[in-house]
This record gives C-alpha cells, sequence and structure tokens, in this order.
C-alpha cells in the first residue's frame, strides 16, 4: 500500500475542527469537503457580504458550530493577503477564498 501524500495525507486536527468532524486526523481533500457538505446541507451561502443565507453565492454564513472554526483563523497569504477572523460573529461571512486558510488554521 502507498503512503497518501500531499493533499490526501491525513493531518492533525485542532480540537474545534476535530469536535465539529467527529475525527482527529482527516485528508485536507476529506475535510474540506466536509466542510462543504456541511455548508450546503445548512444552506449556509449567501450572493452578498453578511447577506442572509440563500443556498448559493461565494459567501459563507457563519452559524454557531462553524463560528469557532472560523475564529481559528489569522494568517497572512504569500501574496500578503491578511486573513483575520479572530473577532467573527455569528451570521457574519466570510469569502469562500478564505477557506483554504480556515483548513490550514485548523490543522496542526
Amino acid at each position: 500500500m502507498t503512503e497518501a501524500k500531499g493533499l490526501n495525507k491525513p493531518v492533525k486536527l485542532k480540537k474545534e475542527l476535530a469536535e465539529f468532524l467527529g475525527a482527529t486526523e482527516l485528508p485536507r481533500t476529506e475535510i474540506t469537503k466536509k466542510l462543504w457538505d456541511y455548508i450546503k446541507a445548512n444552506k449556509l451561502q449567501t450572493k452578498t457580504e453578511n447577506g442572509r443565507p440563500e443556498n448559493a453565492g461565494k459567501f459563507i454564513v457563519a452559524d454557531a458550530k462553524l463560528l469557532p472554526i472560523f475564529r481559528n483563523t489569522s494568517s497572512t497569504s504569500k501574496s500578503g493577503a491578511v486573513t483575520d477572523l479572530t473577532n467573527l460573529n455569528e451570521g457574519r461571512t466570510i469569502n469562500m477564498m478564505q477557506m483554504a486558510a480556515v483548513v490550514a488554521a485548523n490543522i496542526e
């Protein structure tokens, strides 16, 4: 059996994400898929920043379950873009492009 590498290699999840997903280790691809499954199942997408959930659009509404995961995120990308969600409130949105930063912030 070949060892999983890259995005398919299991990574250790931080407490909030582990509780949310019910696992302590998962590959990044699985983490992202499970987060999107939850977002879609709960209709947490909106077309406008901080808009009401409409089940479509590029913004993700933070509900009570996603909020602790999103709040772990404070990072600067290689391009210098800052993603700081530490003060995010329930009902506010993040841009779907920030999901990679969220996943990265919630693994060890």
